[in-house]
């Protein structure tokens, strides 16, 4: 905890001293030089939608996530299991140095997230959509980018090239030891979340439990279920906890499997659980995807 508040405090003097904030990125977008709170979402990459649930716009964890104490939260890999375990393998990749926060933020700007940017659509159906978001000392920027590095062939160069510099940014951003230099990133370790979304369904057999011992049944410790409807995600509701509560369904869901039948209010349920990362706090934050 000291050296996330060391690195917090030093965040502030290092971009206090950065200057005139001059734009960056071109196009009149401001610079990256703000004072980033602890837990504020800096730089954000999330790949949704396509041809998935609609469920799963509420429940993936986004690719990468860097805070202003310079945590980079990911989503760890999964181990091939069925049933595989309830919680997903949210992972801290490492703390960041202020000076390296920075770097990448405006690299997002140089980039050209937050421009009017024409990417073009790709004659592909059912593709995700990427999108990129920097926070800057004029508020969030942020672009979306169908079908990244999908059926490109068929676009103009000017779409191509505008495709391509956020394709670079992606590679950039996830592969932060080649970026920023190795040593740069510690070890990763598992993300302890202040919170936690259940997204519900009625619990029913699946053709692929065949072979799989029966579960059996946990009652559920949180609030109930299905929970409340999610905004402009039809047939999808979710309940979110927090505090000794979610403490309690954190505990619950580690001994779990992602076929646990969950009984509430004298139902069965198929629970798919979604941490809070630092900056998500209700069910209502994770409905922000395109």
């Amino acid at each position: 905890m000291t050296r996330l508040r060391t690195l917090a405090a030093t965040m502030v003097l290092l971009l206090a001293g950065c200057g005139d904030p001059a734009p960056v990125g071109g196009g009149g977008v401001p610079g990256a030089a703000v004072n980033y709170r602890p837990d504020e979402l800096v730089l954000r990459v999330d790949v949704s939608g396509g041809l998935v649930p609609v469920a799963m716009t509420v429940t993936e964890v986004p690719t990468l996530s860097i805070y202003g104490d310079g945590r980079v939260v990911t989503n760890g890999p999964m181990i091939e299991i069925f049933p595989g375990p309830a919680l997903p393998n949210v992972q801290v990749q490492g703390i960041l140095a202020p000076s390296d926060i920075t770097k990448l933020a405006r690299m997002a700007l140089d980039a050209g997230v937050g421009q009017a940017t024409d990417f073009g659509m790709p004659n592909v159906a059912d593709a995700p959509t990427t999108h990129i978001m920097v926070r800057t000392v004029a508020g969030t920027q942020a672009s979306d980018i169908p079908a990244l590095g999908i059926g490109e062939d068929s676009l103009s160069a000017p779409h191509r090239a505008a495709r391509q510099r956020m394709q670079r940014l992606v590679e950039a951003l996830t592969d932060l030891e080649s970026t920023l230099g190795k040593g740069t990133v510690s070890e990763s370790r598992p993300f302890v979340a202040k919170g936690v979304a259940a997204v519900a369904v009625p619990w029913a057999e699946m053709g692929g439990d065949q072979g799989v011992p029966p579960q059996a049944p946990v009652a559920w410790p949180g609030p109930a279920l299905p929970g409340e409807a999610v905004a402009d995600r039809p047939g999808v509701h979710c309940a979110g906890a927090t505090g000794e509560e979610s403490s309690r369904i954190l505990a619950a869901a580690g001994k779990a499997n992602s076929r646990t039948p969950w009984t509430s209010a004298g139902s069965s349920w198929q629970v798919t659980f979604r941490p809070f990362l630092p900056d998500e706090s209700t069910c209502a934050d994770l409905a922000h995807r395109p």
